[in-house]
């Protein structure tokens, strides 16, 4: 699948563009980049046009701006779905990449058809006990201030086990790209986003997709979503972790596969 750009707020956003059919957009987590949807784009690109973006910051995309905020990046994933005639799309995000898909669906809800919502945050501030938010800040501090030939980007509780044996050359890859001040950048307007607010108007169909042994977002988190969302359905992946679309991607896949069938996007 060749890269392709499209230009959004002065910047350039890369992404990747597979199949035919209705819209399904992927907006990835921090410390990785598109590439981690790699098992989602092989398995739902022969019934969806599927999009998996690069964010601000991340792998082929531009550096991110030292002034950027959560709706600067709710804005380009905006102008990419615009740009490429994609909205009103299914769209999913995983981790920190659902804080920006909630920030989405804030600012354009006209381009989400749906949310698909998985192993996330409405940010930390607003899922996470303040103290585990410090802890978690305290952590990335202490992660950049090594050198930059001992910076390690890789987050811990990825995975309920060790990572997947067939993914760890990408995960080595993607790591080996991240740009220490996307990463700083990325989580420090993750601890302090609350979008709990924003939970209780959402009205277009919301799937929730957890990983039963998820604890960087545990479960609990999932449960508030539930209560919160007003058409939602909590889908929890068993053996399973915070990255679930590559510890089990089959069952994530066939997850999202029954839900955008069951709810397709309107004409427009």
């Amino acid at each position: 699948m060749a890269v392709e750009v499209v230009r959004a707020n002065g910047l350039e956003i890369a992404y990747e563009r597979a199949g035919k059919g209705r819209p399904l957009v992927f907006v990835h987590g921090a410390a990785v980049d598109g590439r981690i949807w790699q098992p989602q784009l092989a398995a739902l690109a022969n019934e969806f046009t599927v999009v998996a973006w690069d964010e601000p910051g991340a792998g082929g995309s531009s550096d991110v701006p030292a002034d950027f905020g959560l709706p600067d990046y709710a804005s380009c994933l905006a102008a990419l779905i615009d740009d490429v005639g994609l909205g009103p799309a299914h769209v999913a995000g995983l981790s920190w990449g659902g804080t920006v898909v909630l920030e989405l669906y804030r600012e354009y809800p006209e381009l989400v058809a749906t949310l698909i919502l998985i192993d996330t945050y409405a940010g930390w501030k607003g899922s996470l006990p303040e103290e585990e938010v410090h802890a978690r800040v305290e952590g990335l501090r202490q992660m950049l201030a090594v050198p930059d030939d001992h910076f390690d980007p890789t987050l811990p509780g990825w995975f309920a086990g060790d990572p997947p044996a067939e993914f760890v050359p990408l995960l080595e890859e993607m790591a080996a790209d991240v740009r220490p001040e996307s990463l700083r950048h990325q989580l420090l307007l993750m601890a302090e986003a609350d979008q709990r607010d924003l939970l209780p108007c959402i009205t277009v169909p919301t799937l929730l997709i957890w990983g039963e042994q998820d604890v960087r977002s545990p479960l609990s988190v999932a449960r508030q979503f539930e209560r919160a969302i007003p058409a939602t359905r909590l889908v929890v992946i068993s053996d399973c972790g915070h990255v679930s679309n590559l510890e089990q991607p089959e069952r994530v896949n066939g997850a999202v596969r029954e839900f955008c069938h069951a709810h397709p996007p309107r004409q427009i």
